[in-house]
């Protein structure tokens, strides 16, 4: 969902502009690209405080996880990041997409230790090494992009300054995905577990609970009914696991329900 550097063409970037709405998660303000290039701040303060961001077990966030398609590309989101390590060109973004939504719904803030991927789950950690002169950090994924060829990962304003990568524009990294696992007894906590899919609605209770039947078997998974006043909602699950929730997702997608969705419970 980011822009490409320091592209002279009006037309090349007219175009871009308009294949960034067709991610999750972009912000529909025209105000975004009121800038031809992005750039650093008018007055950059120091990023020496700030530390790499902090590995921490989170849930993948439920905006910005889905696969999708850019100007012809199709690009299918990580299921399972274990041990995912990637070399390619680094790029930065700052001003002109700070206090703008990211992919997964949250606020873009150039200060803070961030990055986006086009294909890791939302959020993740990442270790990047600048190759060109061995400095390196953690960041914390949660966007989409960059959408340039040769370019694996673009860095916050912030990420960037403490890789050097500012002046360059570029350079050439290795990243690695940080896994942190879930905290024991952690599920015990919670009443339900995180997970469940809708599949579909219906104030006719006896159509769900035969559809809902039918797919149980069909899927080998739990279901259950969730009234809603006068409709019931179809939900299979619940699923704490969330790679086995996208994995029943797509099959029930592929079934004929395209407009099943995964919801947090």
């Amino acid at each position: 969902m980011k822009a490409i550097f320091h592209s002279s063409k009006q037309q090349a970037l007219a175009t871009l502009v308009a294949g960034l709405f067709l991610l999750a998660g972009c912000s529909s303000s025209s105000s975004r690209y009121d800038l031809a290039d992005d750039v650093a701040p008018k007055t950059p303060i120091s990023v020496d405080h700030i530390e790499g961001a902090q590995p921490k077990y989170e849930p993948y966030s439920l905006g910005g996880n889905k696969n999708y398609k850019l100007r012809g590309n199709s690009y299918q989101i990580i299921k399972d990041p274990a041990g995912f390590k990637e070399r390619g060109q680094a790029s930065w973004y700052g001003k002109k997409f700070h206090g703008h939504l990211t992919s997964n719904g949250e606020v873009y803030d150039m200060y803070s230790m961030s990055a986006a991927h086009k294909t890791l789950p939302l959020p993740s950690y990442v270790k990047v090494t600048n190759l060109d002169n061995g400095k390196e950090t953690i960041v914390r994924v949660n966007d989409r992009g960059p959408f340039h060829e040769g370019r694996i990962i673009d860095l916050s304003y912030a990420a960037a300054s403490k890789l050097d990568v500012i002046k360059t524009g570029t350079a050439n990294v290795e990243i690695e995905v940080i896994i942190v696992e879930r905290p024991n007894g952690e599920h015990t906590k919670n009443r339900h577990p995180e997970y469940a899919i809708q599949v579909a609605a219906s104030p006719h209770k006896d159509r769900i609970e035969t559809l809902s039947s039918e797919l149980g078997q069909k899927l080998s998974v739990d279901t259950f009914l969730s009234p809603v006043k006068s409709n019931y909602r179809l939900m299979l699950g619940p699923f704490q696991d969330y790679k086995h929730t996208q994995d029943i997702l797509e099959q029930v997608q592929k079934i004929g329900y395209s407009s099943a969705f995964v919801k947090k419970m």
